[in-house]
């Protein structure tokens, strides 16, 4: 099939033909922690489900290291090739993939050192910890697969070739899929079969993301020589996109901690259905995000200013409709979603039903911050893509999950995220208006 010409061909046909592979590759992840949870949940229990969403953090601090060299260097490596600089573009991919390796092999080395240390201040105890270490010590095993598998899914799609990540990420999400049930259920494996279920399947897709390397078609080639500079570029730009999975991570650990302390072990398995949910939406956002990020870069390479503007608006329409889309679903029918993962006892469907249509409020601004900041990105604005991340994924929500639960109860923990949302969206808003105006 012809490549896309992302400087000539119309916006429109671009942002859609890039839409459903990118959405397909990133709401896949996510299906990798999603499918474990249902599983989890029917097959070994809630504790099992509060287990895995104390480790959580974990997956997304491995995920989003692929990510930080991968979307860093993938957006300079589109951005020089619309420049015409194609060595330029070999010594970013060659200094992110070096810098990806070296993660890789530390997260392994650190992870079973610090295993416990790092478990017991994620809020392990002793009701979940046979199955924190079941599950967590084959998660840390994964590390450097789950790391390339998102590293190579950036530049992949930055090299033209989104249907082949989407074609590696569904066929391993599909894997993952069929061995944990497979594991969990005629194995009787419990949490180990559901972890080493996501690491075959993360195994598989990285495995044919690395096919791709070597087809007829793929400019991603090694250069000779590792370029300081141009590793500290890529760090610089692909921050933001660590920020918004880690902090993610971050914010999940401060919430358990938070409801440990409010509600108890219930409140967890609560929220880790509604965190669950939360990285669908914000999966499907990505994936808008993404898809239109290498259209972004390249055109902004090129200097061309109005084909930026006609990408992003077909951005703004896209995750407003996928916004009011879960709204609705969070307010007519929170009870669903519950019961999407457990078998609810009245004590949790009791929790979860204002819990859901409180959190899922968040998504309606969610989309759009997202977007914006893969923007600012995407035009090499690093510092105003930084600084949306920390303030929605880190600063705001860090900041209110103290503060309005002690005025609101429980409540005031499922309220953090909308209100941190809202409030990143009033600031995403004021920095577009200066871009505008510089």
């Amino acid at each position: 099939m012809k490549k896309a010409n992302l400087l000539e061909d119309p916006v429109k046909k671009l942002f859609l033909r890039y839409l459903m592979p990118s959405i397909s590759a990133t709401l896949v992840t996510s299906i990798y922690i999603l499918a474990d949870t249902l599983m989890i949940g029917r097959g070994v229990g809630a504790i099992g489900i509060a287990a895995l969403n104390l480790l959580l953090p974990l997956y997304s601090l491995f995920f989003g290291t692929g990510l930080l060299f991968g979307v860093g260097g993938g957006v300079l490596l589109s951005i020089s090739k619309g420049k015409g600089d194609e060595h330029g573009a070999r010594e970013y991919f060659t200094a992110a993939l070096c810098m990806a390796a070296v993660a890789g092999v530390f997260y392994v080395t650190a992870g079973h050192l610090l295993f416990d240390p790092v478990t017991k201040f994620l809020g392990r105890n002793e009701t979940m910890d046979l199955y924190v270490r079941e599950y967590g010590r084959i998660l840390v095993w994964g590390a450097p697969v789950f790391l390339l598998s998102s590293f190579l899914q950036a530049f992949v799609r930055n090299d033209r070739a989104p249907k082949m990540a989407m074609a590696a990420v569904i066929t391993g999400g599909v894997t993952n899929v069929i061995l944990d049930y497979i594991f969990i259920f005629p194995m009787n494996m419990g949490m180990a079969g559901a972890a080493v279920a996501t690491v075959i399947g993360s195994c598989l897709t990285l495995g044919i993301l690395i096919t791709h390397l070597f087809s007829k078609g793929s400019s991603l080639k090694i250069a000779l020589g590792f370029k300081w500079r141009k590793a500290g570029e890529i760090v610089v730009n692909g921050l933001s996109s660590f920020l918004l999975e880690t902090c993610s991570g971050i914010v999940m650990f401060l919430f358990n901690r938070q409801l440990l302390a409010y509600v108890g072990d219930l409140g967890v398995v609560v929220y880790g259905i509604i965190s669950n949910s939360a990285l669908i939406v914000a999966s499907i956002n990505n994936g808008i995000s993404q898809a239109s990020q290498p259209i972004l870069a390249i055109n902004y390479g090129a200097g061309k200013k109005e084909r930026l503007k006609e990408t992003r608006r077909m951005g703004e329409l896209t995750v407003c409709f996928a916004g009011m889309l879960f709204v609705g679903l969070g307010m007519f029918f929170p009870a669903l979603v519950t019961e999407a993962f457990v078998k609810p006892a009245d004590d949790i469907l009791a929790m979860s039903v204002p819990a859901v249509r409180i959190y899922f409020l968040s998504f309606l601004p969610m989309g759009f911050n997202i977007l914006f900041s893969t923007w600012f990105q995407s035009v090499l604005s690093p510092g105003k893509a930084l600084f949306i991340c920390l303030m929605r994924g880190l600063v705001l929500s860090s900041i209110l999950v103290f503060i309005l639960p002690m005025a609101l109860g429980v409540n005031g923990i499922w309220a953090v995220m909308p209100a941190a949302e809202f409030l990143t969206l009033g600031l995403c808003l004021v920095l577009l208006k200066e871009k505008k105006n510089t």
